[in-house]
Formats: C-alpha cells, sequence, structure tokens
C-alpha cells in the first residue's frame, strides 16, 4: 500500500468534525476535533494534501452533503457511508465521537464501507422541495385528526358522506358553539388545516412546474404510463432514486428500497421474514401507494395512463401494458387465495418496482 496515503474518518457534527487520521500501514490513529467551519476544515485538509494522497468518509445524517461537496472541490476523495451498512461488533457497547471517528478510518483503509450517492445541488433541491411536500402531508394527516377529535369530543360527528370533501368542509364551516373558548379553539384547528391546503397545493404547482423541466420531463412522463403512478409518484422515485441506471438488475432495486423478504437461515433450516424494511422510506411508501391502484380485476390501462402512452416509444407502451396485465391479475389471484391485503399490496409493490426499474433504464427520446 502507498505510504503516502493517509485515510481519514469523519464524525460530524453541526458545531464539531472529529477527524482520525491512518497514514499509510499504521496501526495507531492521530484523532483530533476542529470546528465545523470551511474555513477551519480547508485549512485542516489543505495541510493533509501536502503531505500525500487523502482519503476521508463520513457517516450521511443531518448535516448534509455541504463537507463532502467541499472536499470534492479541493480534489479529497471523500465518501459518504451509508449508517445502517457499517459493520459493528455486538460485544462493543461504548460509543463516543472518538470511537466513531477510528471505526471509520479503520473500516475505510479496509474497504468496508458501503459510500451512498451523493445528489447534485440542484437534485437534493428537487428533492427537498418533494419532501417538503410529504412533511406537510404528514401535518396535514394530524391536523385533520385533531380538529374530527375535538368535534367529537362535543358530540360532532359527520354522517353524510365521505369526510374531507366539499360536502365535508361546508359542514365544517356551519359548526356554531355557544361557548367563546370552544369558538377560538376551533377556528383555530380549522384555521390551521385551511392554511396546509393551501400550502399543499402551492407546493403540488411547483412539483408540476419542475416535472416539466428537463431533467424530469421524459422520465416522469414514462413512469405515470403506470396506473397508479402520478406525476407526484414519479417526481418522488426520480428525486430519491436518481438514475436508475446505477442500478444493474431490478432485484438490486428492491433491495435498496427494502421491499424484499429478510432471511434467517443457518444450516438446513431456511426461514423467510417480513420485508427488509431498509432504505428509502420515502420512495417504498410510495410504491406501497401506487400498488393499491391495481387492486381492480380490469387488466386495461385506465384513461390517464392511456392518454399518457399514446405519446411514448414502443418499449414504454409494451412495459406499461405488460405491468397492469400482470399486476392486476397476480392481485387477483393472491387475493383470492386468501392472502391479507397488507401482504398482498406489498408483493405488488415489490414487482411494480421491477417494471418502473425497466422503465427507467429504458431510452428515451430527449425532450424538446
Amino acid at each position: 500500500m502507498n505510504e503516502s496515503t493517509i485515510w481519514v474518518g469523519m464524525d460530524v457534527h453541526a458545531k464539531t468534525v472529529v477527524l482520525a487520521e491512518l497514514v499509510g500501514e499504521s496501526r495507531e490513529p492521530l484523532v483530533r476535533e476542529v470546528p465545523n467551519d470551511p474555513r477551519k476544515l480547508r485549512e485542516t485538509f489543505g495541510r493533509l494534501m501536502k503531505r500525500g494522497r487523502v482519503q476521508a468518509c463520513y457517516e450521511a445524517g443531518a448535516c448534509g452533503f455541504e463537507i463532502q461537496r467541499m472536499l470534492d472541490g479541493m480534489g479529497v476523495a471523500c465518501q459518504v457511508v451509508a449508517p445502517s451498512l457499517i459493520p459493528s461488533k455486538p460485544g462493543d457497547r461504548v460509543k463516543t465521537d472518538r470511537r466513531d471517528a477510528v471505526k471509520l478510518v479503520r473500516l475505510l483503509r479496509a474497504d468496508e464501507l458501503t459510500a451512498i450517492v451523493v445528489p447534485t445541488s440542484d437534485q437534493e433541491a428537487a428533492r427537498d422541495l418533494v419532501r417538503a411536500r410529504d412533511d406537510l402531508r404528514r401535518a396535514r394527516i394530524a391536523a385533520r385528526h385533531q380538529l374530527s377529535k375535538f368535534l367529537l369530543r362535543h358530540g360532532r360527528h359527520y354522517t353524510a358522506g365521505v369526510a374531507w370533501t366539499q360536502k365535508h368542509g361546508n359542514w365544517l364551516k356551519s359548526q356554531k358553539f355557544e361557548q367563546s373558548l370552544l369558538c377560538v379553539t376551533f377556528d383555530h384547528y380549522l384555521s390551521q388545516l385551511e392554511y396546509l391546503d393551501l400550502r399543499m397545493a402551492a407546493l403540488d404547482a411547483e412539483i408540476a412546474k419542475l416535472a416539466k423541466s428537463p431533467p424530469f420531463e421524459t422520465r416522469v412522463a414514462a413512469l405515470t404510463c403506470l396506473r397508479g403512478v402520478s406525476t407526484l409518484t414519479a417526481m418522488i422515485l426520480l428525486t430519491e432514486l436518481g438514475d436508475l441506471r446505477r442500478f444493474k438488475t431490478p432485484r438490486q432495486l428492491m433491495s435498496y428500497v427494502g421491499i424484499v423478504p429478510g432471511e434467517r437461515s443457518s444450516g438446513e433450516s431456511v426461514r423467510r421474514t417480513g420485508i427488509t424494511k431498509t432504505g428509502n422510506a420515502h420512495v417504498r411508501r410510495a410504491l406501497v401507494e401506487a400498488a393499491w391502484g391495481y387492486r381492480s380485476a380490469r387488466t386495461t390501462l385506465g384513461t390517464r395512463a392511456a392518454s399518457c402512452v399514446q405519446a411514448q416509444p414502443r418499449e414504454v407502451a409494451s412495459i406499461a401494458v405488460k405491468a397492469t396485465t400482470r399486476l392486476a391479475r397476480r392481485f387477483g389471484r393472491l387475493s383470492a387465495r386468501g392472502k391479507k391485503p397488507q401482504v398482498v399490496v406489498t408483493a405488488i409493490a415489490r414487482e411494480l418496482c421491477g417494471f418502473i426499474w425497466a422503465l427507467g433504464v429504458a431510452e428515451l427520446p430527449k425532450a424538446a
């Protein structure tokens, strides 16, 4: 091994960065702490680069990718590693910043770490926009629960149809309370819900606009040919997964998303468990929601998907038709065998992931 190679493991926090350095084949790392400040980090790594080639790493986390981008701009090979795939010793019960940095640098030198794909600044901005919409979705669910439970506590229960429709909204606005404090509370819950609805509509418009931009337009158009995949779902998939061609097979993508069965086998005993639920939870949720679209026994494309297919190449149309036919029939067969709906939809989501991979690696015409 080249003695001039300097390996650096970093434990990154908001205010500080703990660095552990190994030079060549040396066994004892040098550990020090520096402020998490771009100027200080540039000075530190600038001095290291004068001594030899530097390879660094740190765990993906709340501090994002700014350090990686800065070091990459300086010419330092810096990896951002997946925390869940860092090897650990079952008997090691002591965790400190120093120990974490030392463990990272030893594993980096041994090539035992799994690096993640670092998005560009534009890709991360698009992903943050889509994630902000998901944050609003969860906040709206909570606001709806709070409002409905408030009304239920005071004997107001909507029975005239499905909740959260325009008719239900008119019913909400017609509610009156005798006590002024209850009126204030009700107005607060209702105003909060209306505000969240407005913010979600605004973000939906921005996402729809982004979906028509050159980096996403052709892929979004192809993905929305699948039943259950809306523009929003397609944008979740594209912003979270990036270029699907980095997955060599559909099984790799399925495993990355965490919708493959786990396994606990030893010797002659083979035991399958539930899905691993590792990887990207945003994509997994989007796939499961899209999979519910195949519970209909209809094996033909819907009106929306059919209109999308008309403008697509023959390869895309073939994949969309095959997906609709296969997944709708499989949903019906699994349900007829008495499988639980959650089990059925998870199986459909796993196969849908394969069709999404096929569309992701297909050669598509560039947007005009």
